[in-house]
């Protein structure tokens, strides 16, 4: 059991960082009442999941997907759909971070406050 922990955190450490950013990030998200650092959560939960996909998406010995002119043999490819998909996460990512601190900026505005449960106990006086 012991020797296979070792095994993945020394041959596979993307995951074991893949783990790490995500706990970190939920723990952030459910434990912190500021609105920013929940959003900073969000940002490093998002981090883990495209580490994940470019971590899955490695093959050992793989070439570019470019199929060569001569017809030869290209040999292993890497398929690069994964690394797509985490380019537009990470277009998708900054634009929903934006809106969130424009949100959080409008609510700070507004309340005064950005602690959850100062805003909820606002909310219920109105």
């Amino acid at each position: 059991m012991i020797e296979g922990t070792l095994d993945v955190l020394t041959t596979r450490y993307a995951y074991a960082l893949m783990f790490v950013l995500m706990g970190i990030g939920i723990y952030m998200i459910i434990a912190n009442e500021n609105l920013v650092k929940k959003l900073i959560g969000v940002n490093l939960f998002q981090t883990a999941i495209f580490l994940f996909f470019v971590a899955v998406a490695y093959v050992e010995g793989g070439n570019a997907p470019i199929v060569p002119s001569d017809g030869s043999d290209p040999g292993l490819m890497a398929s690069p759909l994964p690394h797509v998909i985490v380019l537009t996460a990470i277009v998708v990512g900054i634009a929903l971070t934006a809106v969130g601190l424009a949100l959080i900026v409008r609510i700070y505005a507004e309340y005064g406050t950005l602690r959850e449960d100062t805003l909820r106990e606002v909310r219920a006086d109105e």
